[in-house]
């Protein structure tokens, strides 16, 4: 179940005082059914006078501001299946994130993002009064896919942070971008700002926070091009930005300028996988390499591309 992205701002008077959350809501929002209200309060996306609500059931006082935020996803909580769990040993584990799932919290939802999913997965059922240990070292915007790895053990939080925090993991992703790069392999080094107008992440010759991509070409189409990408530093946005202001997004991101189409195919998402993750285990120190396979979504744009005319990078 699915509802349109939307924020809605609402305000109590004094005759609705003592009425229910959901009631009020389901007479004041047109648009989303009392069932699909219920769905949302219960993710975490109804506010009271800046406070999140997660009860239905909440009487409501006069004269309080109410914020229903709407994501578009959908209404039901992610569940982490076997089949997203790619490696898994007593210290770490590594996942394979759908595109369309938050990362961590936001406002429109507590419940049902990917670390929460996970929290409630790693639960001991004989001990439900103990939080499980999560440690989340690295970020994926909602609609990129692939490989995430996580600590879930004291002993390993620390050293998987160092070697976050030093450079020592290779991550590798494939984009699929508009037009193609002139060169077959490149480096993008710039220094990122978030803009105040927004979560928009620019380019600024001064100040900032350094960000380095380095990509490499691996086939080509008449309209778009398949890159390999390895981002040296974590920004956010940090591959996005760069590939925009290389004259290269990605398809399906019209955040930063990518198009919604690309050989008659419908683009509904931006089109990148976080493939691959090199690293030396934070505990026992021996190499490990975890890769994620394509999504549907990405093998289908691809195969579509290359039944066309294509040619491999040479």
């Amino acid at each position: 179940m699915r509802a349109r992205r939307a924020l809605y701002r609402l305000q109590t008077s004094g005759r609705d005082s003592g009425k229910r959350l959901d009631q009020f809501l389901a007479e004041q929002v047109e648009n989303l059914s009392r069932t699909q209200l219920r769905k949302i309060i219960d993710l975490g996306g109804v506010h009271v006078e800046g406070r999140r609500q997660r009860k239905c059931t909440r009487a409501l006082q006069g004269d309080e501001e109410i914020e229903v935020h709407v994501d578009g996803l959908s209404l039901e909580p992610f569940v982490v299946r076997d089949a997203h769990i790619l490696y898994r040993d007593k210290f770490l584990l590594a996942l394979n994130k759908p595109a369309g799932v938050d990362t961590q919290p936001t406002h429109a939802r507590f419940k049902g993002t990917l670390y929460e999913a996970l929290l409630r997965m790693l639960q001991d059922p004989w001990r439900p009064h103990l939080k499980p240990e999560l440690g989340m070292v690295q970020r994926l915007d909602r609609d990129t896919s692939g490989v995430m790895v996580f600590s879930i053990h004291p002993q390993a939080h620390k050293g998987l942070t160092a070697a976050v925090s030093g450079r020592e993991i290779t991550k590798v992703y494939l984009a699929l971008v508009a037009g193609c790069p002139c060169e077959g392999q490149g480096e993008i080094r710039s220094r990122l700002v978030r803009s105040r107008n927004g979560n928009r992440m620019m380019s600024v010759t001064s100040g900032g926070r350094e960000a380095v991509t380095r990509y490499r070409v691996l086939e080509t189409f008449s309209e778009a091009a398949l890159l390999e990408v390895q981002p040296v530093t974590g920004r956010s946005h940090q591959i996005r930005v760069h590939l925009a202001e290389l004259g290269h997004p990605l398809l399906g991101d019209g955040f930063y300028g990518g198009p919604d189409q690309a050989g008659g195919l419908k683009i509904l998402r931006h089109l990148l996988h976080s493939r691959r993750l090199i690293l030396n285990h934070p505990v026992s120190g021996r190499p490990l390499e975890v890769e994620a396979p394509l999504p549907e979504d990405l093998s289908a744009v691809l195969e579509a591309f290359r039944r066309g005319t294509h040619q491999p990078a040479t």
